[in-house]
């Protein structure tokens, strides 16, 4: 699943997004994955994953298989934001 968000959101403002976008729509994940972003290692994100008894898996730095199924995720998206904006969509 993909939201759209900013760059300067706080961990606080993400975790609020995934909840009332997410969460609340789908139930709670089992296991998010993440590159180590400074806002999933936050203090907040801890404490929520204890709290909901979830896991948060980290990638390795650097990890060719992680980085490059997310660098090709990112490329198609990218694409299909292209191909709607084409038609105006």
């Amino acid at each position: 699943m993909f939201l759209p968000c900013h760059k300067d959101d706080t961990a606080m403002e993400t975790a609020i997004m995934i909840w009332n976008k997410v969460i609340s729509h789908t139930g709670l994940f089992q296991n998010i994955t993440s590159d180590r972003d400074p806002k999933f290692t936050s203090a907040l994100w801890t404490n929520l994953h204890n709290l909901f008894g979830t896991i948060l898996s980290f990638s390795t730095a650097y990890h060719p298989q992680t980085d490059g199924l997310a660098e090709r995720m990112t490329q198609t998206l990218e694409d299909m934001i292209r191909r709607f904006s084409a038609y105006g969509l």
